[in-house]
C-alpha cells in the first residue's frame, strides 16, 4: 500500500491534529490544485471540474503515508458518512496501552471518545481491545489494542501488523507512536 487518503473540512486543523496529537510527521504539502480552464478536475479525480484541492502527505508511524485532502467545489458534501454509511470509513491506530491511550485522548481538546474501550470476548481476534472516537472535526478513528497469541494465529500463517513490543514505552511521545530510536530524527514522535 502506497497510501491511506481522507477528504477533510480544514487542512491546518487536520495536519495540526494528526501531528501533534498523533505523532504523524508532515512530510509536505501540495497546492492548490486546479484546472480553471480545462476539465482535468472531472477527468482525473472524479470532481467538479472546478474543484480546487489543497493536500498534504504524513507519515503516520513507521509505514503509513496519510494523504490529507481538503477541496473546495461546489456540489461538495459536507456531511461526514456513519459507519454504517456507504463510504463510511475509519482509521484505526494500534496502542500497546490502550487504557494510557485512552487518558491521553481524553485530555485533547475536541476529541470524543465514543463509549469506553471493549474487549473482544471470543472470535479470531479474541482478546483484541478497542474503542472508537472522533477527530475535533469528527472524523471517526479506533484505537486498537491486539492481544498476545490472537487465536487466528493458529489456523494461518498470515500475520495482521502490530508494531513491536518495545514501542510505547517511551511515554514522552504520544500513546502508540514508537520511542525517538524508531523514527526519523527530525520529528521523534512521528
Amino acid at each position: 500500500m502506497d497510501h491511506v487518503a481522507y477528504t477533510v473540512p480544514d487542512l491546518d486543523q487536520a495536519v495540526a491534529f494528526f501531528t501533534e496529537v498523533v505523532g504523524a510527521e508532515l512530510i509536505y504539502r501540495e497546492g492548490p490544485v486546479q484546472d480553471p480552464h480545462g476539465d482535468m478536475m472531472r477527468r482525473q479525480l472524479g470532481v467538479h471540474p472546478t474543484a480546487v484541492a489543497r493536500i498534504a502527505m504524513l507519515r503516520l508511524g513507521p509505514v503509513t503515508n496519510l494523504e490529507l485532502f481538503a477541496y473546495d467545489a461546489p456540489d461538495q458534501s459536507r456531511v461526514l458518512p456513519a459507519n454504517s454509511d456507504w463510504g463510511g470509513h475509519h482509521l484505526a491506530i494500534h496502542v500497546t496501552d490502550i487504557d494510557a491511550a485512552v487518558h491521553y485522548l481524553r485530555e485533547q481538546p475536541g476529541v470524543e471518545l465514543l463509549g469506553t474501550a471493549q474487549t473482544i470476548p471470543s472470535g479470531p481476534i479474541a482478546g483484541n481491545r478497542w474503542i472508537y472516537f472522533r477527530t475535533p472535526w469528527g472524523m471517526q478513528m479506533e484505537l486498537v489494542q491486539a492481544s498476545p497469541g490472537r487465536p487466528y494465529e493458529s489456523t494461518t500463517q498470515a500475520r495482521r501488523y502490530g508494531p513491536a513490543p518495545a514501542w510505547d514505552t517511551d511515554h514522552s511521545c504520544p500513546p502508540g507512536t514508537p520511542p525517538p530510536d524508531h523514527q526519523p530524527a527530525r520529528n521523534p514522535c512521528a
